[in-house]
């Protein structure tokens, strides 16, 4: 893992204190644990941000850096992974959810889809159910594979430097 290229975009703690907008959160958003790149920070920053881009919520941001507390979970990464979906991304993204959820509650509307504001609106009390529940089972879904596949490239990050390191030391003997 580049945890030293990633380091450069962590801010500094005396920073973050002086923020006014962080001390609407407490104390416990000023621990070292939660602004520290570790693996299991790492993944389970992957985990809760992956889950909150998938939930279709106005300020995902705030939820994925409040839940980041309880979860120890690195809180920049949790509100950088939020942004995956962004205005690009969000009607493909959550058309699949809806997709999912249409699948697993069995209903969904009889009309054709057209993408516009207005038809959602007309047609929310039909969609919201198997979005909300698609985008839980995609967040977790999706979350469980960011988190399972951080702790391996982790892992194989390290092996490969031991790796390396052992062959140094065995070349310069």
């Amino acid at each position: 893992m580049p945890k030293r290229y990633l380091k450069k975009f962590v801010p500094h703690p005396e920073k973050l204190k002086q923020s006014k907008a962080l001390k609407l959160l407490g104390s416990q958003i000023y621990e070292a644990d939660l602004w520290h790149l570790s693996r299991r920070s790492v993944a389970k920053a992957f985990w809760n941000g992956l889950f909150w881009a998938a939930i279709p919520m106005p300020f995902q941001m705030v939820v994925s850096a409040l839940f980041a507390i309880p979860l120890r979970a690195n809180i920049p990464l949790s509100i950088a992974l939020v942004w995956i979906t962004n205005p690009l991304t969000m009607p493909v993204v959550f058309y699949v959810n809806y997709l999912i959820g249409t699948w697993i509650v069995g209903k969904g509307i009889d009309s054709e889809f057209h993408m516009s504001v207005e038809w959602i609106w007309k047609q929310i009390e039909h969609i919201w159910l198997p979005l909300y529940v698609g985008s839980a089972v995609a967040g977790f879904v999706v979350g469980g594979i960011g988190y399972a596949s951080i702790l391996l490239l982790w892992r194989l990050h390290v092996i490969k430097r031991w790796k390396n390191r052992k062959k140094r030391n065995h070349s310069t003997l």
